[in-house]
């Protein structure tokens, strides 16, 4: 779509306050829509699902008698756009800072509906890997164990049961980009534990204490699996303060504990998906490295 020339100034009106809304859940239930700040997250959601991009806008350069983009990065990602059907609307920067104080020249809106993603959409043959959280209450945990994922090379993220919104503004800025790179999935715990049987995935489950009849194992003896790396597998992690309910670790394949060498009593969620997931993907890639 082409920019549109005519510069938004005016930071009170109706359509610059709709979109300054969408950073509450309840508007973003209401519309459809959703926030995406910041040149990093806009840049990869145009890049890789400019599908669900519906409106851009971008800082204009002041002074200027033909209305241009004030950045050269930041033209870079309206060029990138016009690839698509999305629209670009150039703006004041008194606008850009009162649609959001992270947006550092631009910001996007999103559709919801095309963001989410399903069972459907995970097709990965042969092994397969995806990370899944339960019950996550921080958005930015939640940011960072998606970036986490895609950077261990996940076929995808899963949020079990009562999660934080992924669409919350400081879990989309947390993923710096990453929520746009692979397929990520919300689900109740009797849903996962259904899906995981059908697409025939064994649950490794992260926790320290096991449960009273079997007690986790460590993480170096699973990395020298090679059987559980080559498998089809989703390593599940628990809410940041309660990890995970004894009904869940029943039904997972193995429990898994990552060591600790020195004083700490525990890690944090972040830190352990880091360790597992990433750990895990180096295990498997060893013969192609």
């Amino acid at each position: 779509m082409p920019v549109t020339m005519n510069i938004i100034d005016n930071p009170a009106s109706d359509r610059i306050r709709h979109v300054c809304d969408l950073a509450r859940g309840k508007a973003r239930r209401k519309t459809g829509r959703f926030l995406i700040e910041g040149p990093q997250s806009v840049r990869e959601a145009v890049l890789w699902r400019p599908d669900v991009v519906q409106d851009i806008f971008v800082q204009a350069q002041p002074g200027l008698s033909r209305p241009r983009v004030a950045a050269q990065s930041l033209s870079d990602i309206v060029e990138r756009s016009q690839d698509s059907t999305i629209y670009v609307h150039l703006a004041t920067d008194e606008v850009m800072r009162r649609i959001s104080a992270d947006a550092q020249g631009i910001a996007a809106v999103g559709s919801v509906r095309a963001m989410y993603a399903d069972t459907d959409d995970i097709h990965p043959a042969g092994s397969a890997s995806v990370a899944a959280f339960w019950q996550v209450r921080d958005p930015g945990n939640a940011g960072t164990v998606i970036r986490t994922a895609d950077a261990a090379g996940c076929d995808a993220v899963v949020f079990v049961d009562d999660c934080v919104d992924m669409l919350n503004p400081k879990v989309i800025r947390s993923t710096a980009g990453s929520l746009f790179h692979l397929p990520v999935l919300a689900m109740g715990t009797d849903e996962f534990l259904a899906w995981s049987g059908r697409a025939s995935m064994r649950i490794i489950a992260a926790d320290i204490y096991g449960t009273a009849d079997r007690k986790p194992e460590m993480l170096p003896r699973l990395l020298a699996d090679p059987a559980a790396l080559d498998d089809r597998r989703v390593v599940l992690f628990g809410n940041e303060a309660r990890g995970l309910p004894q009904d869940l670790l029943a039904r997972a394949d193995r429990i898994v504990a990552i060591p600790l060498y020195g004083r700490a009593e525990s890690l944090n969620l972040a830190a352990s998906a880091a360790a597992m997931l990433l750990g895990m993907a180096m295990s498997s890639r060893m013969g192609t490295m």
